[in-house]
């Protein structure tokens, strides 16, 4: 039996490198699917109370549909790969357990061109497919989720210090042993490279994106002193594949080096990236580049402006902008909520968002806003209506479960008022405030319905607790 079933995972093994399945992963050792998948939801609830993550549907839905397009051509997957953006200035992306990636802020607002985004995607996306993660727990058993704990731990204290310290540590953690998740082989990393590049193509996208993305990697980190990408950080001999690299590129049809690059999506949330976290005076260099004829840049000037209090300034760019492009859900969608930010004209603060929401219904940063417009002007229910519907999409956002609850105190709506306070200390990691609300939202409680919801929030306050303590 011992020797069938070494017999087979080495039949798996030669098999993973030529098919974008690993199709016999359920006999590799006892790490089953379904292990890979539960230790995935897990590893994302860790990342999702440890590090900030861009919420905003413009570019958390631009990079799902990045990561989309690749997977699309693939034969079916047992993974979902939903995407995740990290605020961290890291050039970095790495891929979970059980099909999660993260991309890094840093790493799109560096890049040239989406295909060079996609293609550090699409190598992420082929570490995945080829259970390369997965082989790694299988032939260590020692890893748990208390260490993979340890990488994220070691972006967040980056992410806490402002600077690429977290970065460095992350690092360390993968390059110390075994016990760290993304230690990948050498036959790994090639894997993932030539696998990589087959999605790039089969997703439509020009091949030199990958090369791209490999030397502004090289360029920023070796030359500029951040820290290393993580599925580089244990291999520095890059140049050797950029080669091969370069070498099959050389192989391949002129039609498909000449594919064109369509970088308009990506160039708007590059903008909207720099303008809202980005180093001011770098952004501005950027931005310059533009000239009074870029509405989206204009944009982008008007933002950096009121994060410097230049509000005069702000006021004059957005109306530059909203001249040159009158209908850009996004550029309106700024506006407003730099008007309403400001303390301005409330009036025009909600006009803008009603043009922007009318043009991007699904734009639920926008609704966000437009919620607490109506909250001020006290239409509490339509407030509410619209709270309701952001977190739909972002279930475990602090931020408007705070907003939610105290409109629902507002109008005497205690013990839902109260779940909702607990449900953002919960996700904000303040256990104390959040058994504190708890306790108010049980004194509240008084018909069926509301008990039944504190029981709902307090599984769920259990679930998330035994997590938490597995990575302890």
């Amino acid at each position: 039996m011992m020797r069938l079933r070494s017999l087979i995972a080495v039949a798996c093994m030669a098999g993973m490198l030529f098919s974008p399945v690993g199709e016999c992963s359920a006999f590799f050792g006892e790490f089953t699917l379904q292990d890979e998948m539960k230790m995935g939801r897990e590893f994302e609830v860790l990342v999702k109370s440890t590090m900030p993550l861009i919420e905003d549907p413009v570019v958390h839905d631009y990079v799902q549909d990045v990561v989309d397009r690749i997977v699309k051509p693939l034969p079916p997957q047992p993974y979902k790969f939903p995407a995740s953006v990290v605020l961290h200035d890291s050039l970095n992306a790495f891929a979970a357990p059980g099909g999660f990636v993260f991309v890094f802020s840093g790493l799109i607002m560096h890049l040239n061109h989406e295909s060079e985004l996609a293609g550090v995607l699409a190598h992420e996306v082929a570490h995945v497919t080829q259970r390369h993660i997965a082989g790694r727990m299988e032939r260590g058993r020692a890893i748990s989720l208390a260490s993979l704990l340890g990488m994220v731990a070691g972006v967040a204290a980056g992410i806490a210090g402002g600077g690429s310290a977290g970065g460095a540590a992350m690092v360390g953690s993968m390059a110390a042993g075994s016990t760290a998740m993304l230690n990948y082989s050498r036959l790994d990393e090639d894997d993932a490279d030539r696998f990589g590049l087959k999605y790039l193509v089969d997703a439509g996208y020009n091949p030199k994106g990958l090369g791209g993305a490999f030397e502004v990697l090289r360029s920023q980190n070796w030359g500029g002193g951040s820290s290393m990408p993580a599925y580089l950080s244990t291999h520095p001999d890059l140049n050797i594949r950029l080669a091969k690299l370069r070498a099959d590129l050389q192989t391949m049809p002129e039609s498909l080096k000449n594919r064109k690059e369509d970088d308009g999506r990506f160039r708007r949330v590059q903008a909207l990236l720099w303008a809202r976290h980005g180093d001011a005076g770098h952004a501005e260099q950027i931005f310059a580049k533009g000239g009074d004829k870029d509405p989206v840049g204009l944009m982008g000037r008007a933002m950096l402006a009121a994060r410097q209090n230049r509000t005069k300034e702000a006021e004059a760019l957005f109306a530059s902008a909203l001249k040159l492009a009158p209908k850009d859900a996004l550029i309106l969608r700024e506006a407003g909520i730099f008007e309403y930010t400001k303390g301005g004209d409330m009036g025009r603060a909600r006009r803008y968002l009603e043009q922007s929401l009318r043009i991007s219904p699904g734009d639920y940063y926008a609704v966000f806003f437009y919620a607490r417009i109506l909250d001020d002007s006290g239409d509490r229910a339509g407030a509410q209506a619209r709270y309701r519907e952001v977190l739909r999409h972002v279930p475990e956002d602090s931020e408007v479960h705070t907003y939610y609850g105290r409109s629902l105190g507002a109008v005497n709506k205690l013990c839902e008022g109260y779940l909702h306070l607990a449900y953002a200390a919960l996700y904000g990691n303040d256990e104390r405030r959040a058994e504190n609300w708890l306790e108010k939202a049980k004194a509240a409680a008084r018909s069926a319905e509301e008990k039944k919801s504190v029981k709902e929030y307090e599984e769920k306050a259990k679930e998330r607790a035994k997590i938490m303590k597995k990575a302890r």
